[in-house]
C-alpha cells in the first residue's frame, strides 16, 4: 500500500481545542497514513492522565495570570507550554507505531539545526550536560497509537518554575534542586532559533524518515461536531480534577516506573475507596488499580494477588501493594 504521510498544523493556541484535535486525529488513523501534528498552547500547564492537578500545579496563580490547566489522555508528568514551546504528535495505526523511528524524527530535526541531542531515561531528550529540552508520552487505544511531546525553543523558564509544583521526591531522583534547573531551551544552543525553523526541520525529517513527500492536512477536514464534543470534555472540571476528593489517608513514593501517590479510606481492614495519582507512562493500567483493590483486605499478599491477576508485573504489584498497605 502506498504511504500518504500528512503534516497537520493547528492555528489555535487553546489547549482544549488542540487536545481535542489530537483525539479526533487518533480516531481517524488509517493504515499507510502516518500523521505529524504540530501545535502550540498559550500559557498552559498540561498534566498527565493520572496526576493530581492541585499537587502538580499552582492552579490559582496560573489562572490569575490568564493561563489554563489541561489534562492529556497519556501518562507521564506535568509540563508547561507557552508560545516558546512547540508540541508534536505522531498518530499511526497500532501496527505501524514505531517509537524509535518517531523519536528519530525529533532528534534528526534538532541535530540538523546544529544541536547535539540524545535520548535518555524513560522519555526525555537532552542536550549538553543532560539538560532536558523535550519530554514524551504515549497512548495506545487498540486501533491507533499516539506519541507526543514538547520541544522547548524559547520557553519562559521563570513562568515554568512559578506554576509547576514538582514533588521533592521526583527532584531528588533526578538529582536537581528545581525543575527550572533541569531544563533548557534550544535557543540557548542556537541563538536566534525560531519555532518556524524548527517546524521546517521537523517536516523535512518526517519526510526523510517515512521515505516520501508529506502532504499538508487541514483541521477543517475533521468532524466539527466531534471536535466540539471532545473540547468540552477536555475543559470539564470532572476531567481536570478527576480523582480529587476527601480521603482518610494519603502516602507517596517513587519507583523505577514513576512516582505514585495513593489516597485511600479503609474500614475494618478493608479498602473502601482508593485513587492512585501517578506520572507513570502506562496510564490505562495505572487507572485500573482502584477497580482491582477497592473491597480488598489491606494485607500486602492479597493486594499483590489482585494486582497480578489484573496483569501487573510482580515488581510493580509489590510496589503498589507496599504503598497501599503502608
Amino acid at each position: 500500500m502506498p504511504r500518504a504521510p500528512r503534516c497537520i498544523e493547528s492555528s489555535s493556541t487553546d489547549p482544549y481545542t488542540n487536545l481535542a484535535i489530537e483525539a479526533c486525529l487518533m480516531r481517524s488513523a488509517r493504515e499507510g497514513e502516518p500523521i505529524l501534528y504540530l501545535w502550540q498552547n498559550e500559557r498552559t500547564v498540561v498534566i498527565g492522565r493520572n496526576q493530581c492537578a492541585s499537587a502538580e500545579c499552582d492552579v490559582e496563580r496560573l489562572e490569575r495570570d490568564g493561563g489554563h490547566l489541561a489534562r492529556r489522555r497519556s501518562g507521564g508528568g506535568a509540563v508547561y507550554h507557552d508560545l516558546g514551546n512547540l508540541n508534536f504528535t505522531f498518530v499511526t495505526t497500532a501496527g505501524e507505531y514505531d517509537q524509535d523511528e518517531q523519536t528519530g524524527v525529533i532528534l534528526d530535526a534538532v541535530r540538523s539545526l546544529g544541536i547535539a541531542a540524545e535520548r535518555t531515561g524513560r522519555n526525555d531528550l537532552v542536550v549538553d550536560g543532560g539538560r532536558k529540552f523535550s519530554g514524551h508520552a504515549y497512548q495506545h487505544t487498540g486501533a491507533a497509537s499516539c506519541h507526543h511531546g514538547t520541544i522547548m525553543v524559547a520557553v519562559d523558564v521563570d513562568a515554568l518554575g512559578r506554576y509547576l509544583t514538582v514533588s521533592p521526591l521526583k527532584l531528588q531522583a533526578k538529582g536537581v534542586r528545581s525543575v527550572r534547573s533541569r531544563v533548557t531551551n534550544l535557543r540557548e544552543l542556537n541563538p536566534g532559533l525560531m519555532v518556524a525553523a524548527l517546524k521546517d526541520a521537523l517536516r523535512a525529517s518526517f519526510a526523510n524518515r517515512v521515505g516520501g513527500p508529506v502532504t499538508q492536512g487541514d483541521v477543517r477536514e475533521l468532524d466539527q461536531r466531534e471536535l466540539a464534543r471532545e473540547r468540552e470534555r477536555f475543559c470539564s472540571r470532572a476531567w481536570l480534577y478527576k480523582g480529587e476528593r476527601r480521603f482518610g489517608e494519603s502516602r507517596q513514593s517513587r519507583f523505577g516506573w514513576g512516582s505514585a501517590r495513593v489516597d485511600l479510606t479503609r474500614e475494618d481492614g478493608v479498602i473502601r475507596d482508593l485513587v492512585v495519582f501517578s506520572d507513570g507512562l502506562e496510564a490505562e493500567r495505572i487507572e485500573a488499580i482502584p477497580g482491582l483493590l477497592v473491597g480488598a483486605k489491606d494485607a500486602p499478599e492479597e493486594l499483590v494477588r489482585r494486582l497480578r491477576a489484573g496483569g501487573f508485573s510482580e515488581d510493580v504489584a509489590a510496589d503498589v501493594a507496599r504503598l497501599v498497605a503502608g
